[in-house]
């Protein structure tokens, strides 16, 4: 039998190149790798020849990618080759919640909205018959847009052989000793290498509200049923991610967005929920389904800039809605974290149309890709679309893609597209797009809507512009109509990080028109 190992600039499967050999233990290996297909960047675990445990590790990366919650990692490919497996899983982003912590970057009550959305996802994880096992601070990670993201569902677990007698149980103490951490900065297990071990007078485990100033109260009993600690007045310990879940988003106190600029946001979704509730009533034949189901994705754009070295700044907010099955999606302040822009920020946004003008409300919403050289139709975030309709200020963005603002050379564009409901005429079109310049945009409007190339062709573009951020309006002038609408991209912004990265973003749509 051969031994297969793996070197920087080996390529897997013909697409995945392996970059930097980021840990390796007991005859597996992780590394950073690039999709050269997609030109984005991923994560790779490769096994040597033999693995004793591979099955069980590409069983539960299978069962992984099966998922369809956003907070948890996805799984890309499985090779199950005896002597070439490898597993393609996405790049992490973020902060682990073991940096946050380190840093003290994070106030206690914004921490357990972490853990919570954490203990929301691995609910529906578990109801799918996956469970984690192998919770620490670094397997939970605060993404650069403001959202949760955990790591290692089932893999990590295989990787080293870990089980469980009651899986659910096993994840509700881990969880609880994550919310102990995120409300002292204290690891309350075992020694850990990324935190300080919390105090045990006489042997037991102290309350959070004992070794931290201003724990809610609320909080610390929540903490101390999640890990079974005496003294709890017969009240039962939780013994599933749900109920801890469904506990948190009760006991964690509500936060007063502290930001101009998230306030400034908040007014902006509520006007523009206003505006489409009025042009919903004013237009015929239009009738407003929502098309989603589960948790509004945590995003990974924009970027914030890095922390100072003094680490000043914390993160002061996080939204938590709606944990135990329904929609959730998380808003953060880390240093400077960019929000929404408004129309007073950008040189390039015009005066917006007449008050008179109504409101065409869409009934749906997608990302719109066109195939690539490769002939496949990858799928533009189209699970974070509901957020523009819905002023949520986490919005939409495209892929990443490396080395180029042309889409790294692989399409010619992608996009957003509107279903209107029903053809409609155009007279302006006003985005939010993010603030960074750099987007060439194209405003096209058809009657044909699925994602095809022979589709966007028979549309007609009706409006353009170049270098667009911020709140931009679109005029149209032309008299064609169409029932859907699609905002394309011909050449991406820059991000802030990684380097030679390029992606957009769009927080908010309303169309203007009549039927």
């Amino acid at each position: 039998m051969s031994t297969f190992t793996s070197d920087p600039g080996t390529r897997l499967g013909g697409r995945y190149r392996l970059e930097d050999r980021l840990a390796e233990a007991g005859g597996w290996a992780a590394w950073r790798a690039i999709d050269e297909i997609l030109a984005r960047p991923v994560s790779v675990i490769t096994f040597v020849a033999g693995f004793p445990r591979l099955e069980q590790v590409v069983t539960a990366a299978r069962a992984a990618s099966r998922l369809t919650d956003t907070r948890l990692t996805q799984v890309f490919d499985v090779e199950d080759s005896w002597d070439h497996g490898y597993i393609v899983l996405e790049w992490p982003v973020g902060d682990t919640l073991a940096d946050l912590l380190a840093e003290g970057s994070v106030e206690p009550n914004a921490a357990a909205r972490i853990v919570a959305e954490a203990a929301a996802a691995l609910s529906g994880a578990h109801a799918a018959g996956l469970a984690h096992l192998c919770l620490r601070p670094d397997a939970i990670r605060w993404t650069p847009g403001g959202g949760v993201k955990v790591t290692g569902l089932g893999i990590d677990a295989a990787l080293s052989g870990v089980a469980a007698d009651d899986p659910e149980l096993a994840d509700t103490r881990g969880l609880g000793q994550l919310l102990y951490a995120a409300l002292t900065g204290l690891w309350p297990g075992p020694e850990s290498p990324e935190l300080p071990s919390a105090p045990q007078p006489d042997g037991q485990l102290a309350r959070p509200s004992l070794v931290r100033a201003g724990v809610a109260p609320a909080l610390d009993e929540v903490a101390g049923r999640a890990l079974a600690l005496p003294g709890l007045d017969a009240q039962a310990a939780y013994r599933s991610p749900a109920e801890l879940a469904a506990a948190l988003s009760v006991a964690i106190p509500p936060v007063q967005l502290p930001t101009v600029a998230m306030q400034r946001g908040r007014r902006e979704a509520d006007r523009m929920r206003a505006d489409r509730s009025q042009g919903l009533n004013r237009t015929q034949g239009l009738n407003r389904t929502q098309r989603w189901e589960g948790q509004s994705p945590a995003r990974s754009l924009p970027p914030p800039p890095r922390r100072s070295p003094a680490k000043a700044l914390a993160v002061t907010a996080v939204v938590l809605v709606a944990v135990a099955g329904a929609s959730a999606a998380a808003v953060h302040l880390l240093t400077k974290s960019p929000s929404p822009p408004s129309a007073s920020k950008s040189p390039s946004a015009k005066t917006s149309p007449p008050s008179q003008e109504t409101v065409i409300t869409p009934v749906s919403a997608s990302g719109f890709d066109a195939l690539n050289p490769n002939g496949d139709a990858g799928d533009e975030n189209s699970n974070e679309a509901a957020n523009v309709l819905d002023g949520n200020p986490v919005g939409w963005s495209t892929q990443q893609y490396i080395g180029s603002p042309y889409f790294g050379n692989l399409k010619a564009g992608t996009g957003f597209i509107l279903d209107l409901g029903s053809s409609v005429r155009i007279s302006s079109v006003t985005v939010t797009f993010g603030s960074v310049p750099g987007a060439n945009v194209e405003i096209k409007l058809g009657e044909s809507g699925t994602r095809s190339p022979a589709n966007l062709d028979a549309m007609t573009t009706v409006a353009s512009a170049n270098d667009v951020s911020g709140t931009y309006t679109f005029t149209v002038r032309s008299g064609v109509t169409g029932q859907y609408l699609v905002i394309w991209f011909t050449k991406l912004p820059p991000m802030a990080s990684p380097p030679n990265t390029y992606a957009a973003q769009i927080y908010s749509v309303v169309v203007r028109g009549s039927p």
